[in-house]
């Protein structure tokens, strides 16, 4: 007896693939889900020759129901399509690829506004592209298919759909990546103490001289295949930057507000495009909880293990007088979300508000603005981890030496050993224009820290005048190696937006009020004008130290969870805690890829927007200076730099 296979809805395209279908299978034509799906059926394909979601939504209870696989198909501005192969009770259904592929289109804010006026309505919207040799192209594809499936063989729609152009034919196969907020298929767990509990694990570096687990090659494997796709991709669209001194890679992270650029700047373009891609993917596990669903929402007053917001910085009262400011003062009697983390230090549970552990979008609802600072994507969750407390580090010291105006010492930068360095350098010197002014910002911990200055050779050239930047890691000529990428990197194209908007950044020289978004930040310190507010560092005339002066450099482990260990052993004498919240979600999980979001409550978090700055709790600023030797005694607030940072 031949399978049965329940061919659901209207059309010409239904017709068309009953056609393909009828000599070996024994086909049930229902015109909707107002008659049941018969017992015995193998299979079902919901088709129709028009868009109506919520016709899908009917297919996803009628398949669960009778724990059959399903295909759907339809019409939608001047495409068809097809796919993916849903099987009940599995990750990755209708609704997953509707997302991926409404996120995806460049008009996705008018989609989402149709899509749920179709679902409302219960209504279709008609396409006028449809023809006979485009819907039998679409039936032969779905005929393949079930021949696929009842045969037992690989399958191509699972995970994927195909796209037929209506106008033109061309077809394509596009990846879906089952979307962990699916209201069909998502099923995140419950957040829990016992799910934030973390055992460092051995994560053993590809080679020696590496601070990664897994090698590029592996990853590369993968990332594109899985993440970037034009149509439905996490990440819909990538662009190679040929202006740029080093290879510039950005791929695009699409969100419903717009979209999120990312970039990738190192010595290759291939090296560029993983790197882009891994950033992407850190920011859209930063947005929101995707991994885990928040269950705790109560006051701080009410809850035993829980992190004070003050240890992490707040505004200031004045801050949040002010008219229209977006945040609201922490009471800890006011009900919020909470998330839970790990303390490494204390090796327990701790709950952090959700607001610190992910972003704030530049959005109100919340006590205070948080950006990505500490958040890190890895191959391990120790990777992760290691480089999530780099970042903290990098810019906790950028903004002490701005808030402190810290006389940093000087590094001449030619007396590393490393020969891509010395190119590096060079190579910004002869192509770009711009000197090197190369400083040593480690601070009370010993962990080497840098603070770079790039700077205009020739005071005619158009363009920014200087771009100020941060790194931190083990090793410090990679540290630097960072640093120089991404300042030299975005020279070019800030440029030519800096002369653009010249009378704007001029503005804000005058009224630090005007800098309210990340790129002002940067484009103030462009103005030549602006130079004279990090005299502090560029007129320092102290003896430039070498690298050997300047760091101590300890041989690294080949184990990266050794490395971590060391890290808190330093943290641990220095009274900081390091608190860790897995924000991993199944779309990187899949691939063995880990994110986290670090804090070291204490440490100065970088905040875009000059009314964001936030200082207010974290005493380091006002004590470490002193305890360096920068100034002859503890600062207080009033000490504190008044301007605007330049971190770009």
């Amino acid at each position: 007896m031949n399978p049965i296979i329940a061919l659901v809805g209207k059309g010409r395209l239904v017709q068309l693939t009953a056609e393909e279908l009828s000599p070996r299978w024994e086909i049930v034509r229902l015109p909707d889900f107002n008659e049941p799906i018969p017992e015995g059926t193998r299979m079902m394909i919901v088709l129709h020759d028009t868009w109506d979601p919520s016709i899908y939504l009917q297919a996803e209870a009628a398949a669960m129901s009778c724990g059959v696989e399903w295909i759907p198909g339809f019409v939608s501005f001047g495409a068809g399509v097809a796919g993916p192969l849903v099987t009940p009770g599995s990750a990755g259904c209708s609704q997953c690829a509707e997302s991926r592929r409404l996120m995806a289109a460049a008009d996705r804010q008018d989609l989402w506004k149709m899509h749920k006026a179709l679902l409302e309505n219960q209504i279709s919207r008609q396409d006028e592209w449809g023809s006979e040799t485009a819907f039998r192209q679409m039936a032969c594809l779905i005929k393949n298919e079930v021949e696929q499936v009842c045969q037992e063989r690989p399958t191509l729609f699972k995970e994927s759909i195909y796209r037929i152009d209506l106008r033109t034919l061309e077809t394509s196969r596009h990846a879906i990546l089952p979307d962990s907020l699916c209201p069909v298929c998502g099923g995140r767990q419950k957040d829990s103490a016992l799910a934030a509990e973390i055992k460092l694990e051995p994560s053993m570096k590809v080679h020696k001289d590496s601070f990664r687990c897994r090698s590029k090659e592996e990853l590369s494997s993968v990332l594109s295949k899985d993440y970037l796709d034009p149509r439905t991709g996490l990440l819909n669209n990538k662009l190679q930057d040929f202006e740029t001194p080093f290879a510039d890679v950005i791929v695009n992270l699409p969100i419903m507000g717009g979209d999120e650029g990312t970039a990738g700047r190192t010595n290759s373009y291939a090296e560029s495009e993983m790197t882009a891609i891994l950033e992407g993917l850190e920011r859209s596990c930063g947005m929101e909880p995707r991994g885990k669903r928040t269950a705790v929402f109560d006051s701080y007053n009410n809850l035993d293990s829980a992190i004070h917001p003050l240890q992490v910085g707040v505004h200031s009262k004045k801050q949040y007088a002010q008219p229209h400011f977006p945040f609201t003062a922490f009471h800890p009697d006011r009900k919020m979300n909470w998330v839970w983390g790990y303390s490494l230090q204390k090796e327990a549970p701790v709950l952090v508000p959700e607001r610190l552990a992910y972003y704030s979008m530049g959005c109100g609802n919340g006590f205070v603005f948080e950006t990505s600072n500490g958040c890190a994507l890895g191959g391990s969750l120790e990777e992760a981890i290691f480089h999530g407390i780099l970042e903290v580090l990098e810019r906790d010291s950028f903004l002490m030496t701005w808030y402190a105006r810290l006389p940093l010492p000087r590094i001449d930068p030619y007396t590393c050993e490393d020969k891509e360095l010395l190119l590096m350098i060079d190579r910004m010197r002869e192509e770009a224009g711009y000197d090197l002014y190369l400083y040593n910002a480690t601070m009370e911990h010993g962990i080497p820290c840098i603070f770079t200055i790039i700077k205009k050779r020739d005071p005619a050239q158009a363009g920014l005048n200087l771009i100020c930047a941060a790194g931190a890691h083990l090793d410090p000529v990679r540290a630097v190696k960072s640093a120089i990428v991404e300042s030299i990197g975005m020279v070019k194209p800030l440029n030519k937006e800096f002369e653009q908007n010249r009378d704007k950044y001029a503005a804000m020289l005058d009224d630090s009020s005007l800098v309210q978004k990340m790129d002002d930040h940067g484009m103030l310190y462009g103005l030549p004008e602006a130079e004279e507010r990090l005299d502090f560092l560029l007129k320092n005339e102290e003896k430039q130290q070498s690298f050997a002066e300047a760091f101590n450099r300890k041989r690294s482990h080949p184990d990266l969870t050794d490395d971590i260990r060391d890290l808190l052993k330093v943290f641990s004498q220095l009274d900081l805690d390091v608190i860790v919240v897995d924000q991993t979600t199944p779309e990187i999980r899949r691939n063995d890829l880990h994110c986290v979001k670090v804090l070291i409550p204490g440490m100065l978090p970088m905040t875009f927007g000059h009314h964001l700055t936030r200082v207010i709790g974290l005493n380091r600023v006002l004590n470490v200076p002193n305890k360096l030797g920068y100034v002859s005694r503890p600062l207080t607030l009033e000490d504190l730099n008044p301007y605007p940072h330049p971190f770009p």
